[in-house]
């Protein structure tokens, strides 16, 4: 359904555990993520979420390889961090969506991110490898459920080198740095994109916690200037 356009390959190390982050737009883009991976020689550990695992069919692929469950607002949501802290560990590379949900920005860009990624980051200590994708959401729309295969989308993935976050590694992981962490990723996200769109992403990240106010902001409340999203 694709046509692949894979650049910075340069940047994925080649031994050794390590985080991969990546931007999120749609339910296809864990495919199109992996893919990219899975081309240049790395079989990745995904951070899914639980729900996933009781799929029928899914749920035995996602087992058998591998997988890291992600159990939301729940007791076993520190679960998630220790299977990924031991995948890396083990040598594994962990594929991660920082913003832990599709982006609810109205243009598809990045949006604020969990700081889930800052703390795996920070307590292992392991490379955080920035990628950006773009095309997936034309083979499927946001919270689509209906396919396009044709014509054949072109999908565009580039990884970038690594977020430097040593400087954070001795300090406090309080709020404060794990936000400052969060951030790095994300800009360094949001700086591929905006060179794969060629555009220049919105000044201020879109912020799940507040919706209505950003909305009425940047798109003057008015979702229908934007008639490629659904």
């Amino acid at each position: 359904m694709t046509r692949t356009a894979w650049s910075g390959t340069e940047n994925l190390p080649r031994e050794g555990g390590y985080i991969v982050a990546a931007n999120h737009m749609t339910n296809l883009d864990p495919l199109t993520f992996a893919h990219f991976l899975y081309d240049n020689g790395i079989a990745p550990k995904i951070l899914a979420k639980a729900p996933l695992f009781k799929v029928p069919v899914l749920a035995g692929i996602l087992r058998a390889t591998g997988q890291i469950p992600v159990y939301r607002n729940t007791s076993s949501a520190g679960e998630s961090l220790a299977a990924a802290v031991t995948a890396i560990s083990d040598g594994d590379v962990v594929a991660v969506f920082p913003e832990g949900t599709l982006t609810r920005d109205p243009e598809l860009w990045p949006m604020v991110g969990k700081t889930g990624i800052a703390r795996l980051a920070l307590i292992t200590k392991a490379p955080v490898v920035p990628v950006a994708q773009w095309g997936p959401q034309n083979v499927l729309h946001r919270y689509g459920k209906l396919l396009r295969p044709f014509p054949r989308k072109l999908v565009t993935v580039v990884a970038g080198p690594p977020v430097e976050l040593d400087d954070l590694y001795d300090r406090p992981q309080d709020t404060a740095t794990l936000r400052e962490a969060t951030e790095r990723v994300m800009d360094a996200i949001t700086a591929l994109l905006a060179t794969i769109r060629d555009e220049e992403p919105p000044a201020v990240r879109y912020d799940m916690r507040k919706p209505l106010a950003q909305d009425e902001k940047r798109v003057g409340g008015d979702h229908a200037t934007h008639p490629e999203l659904p």
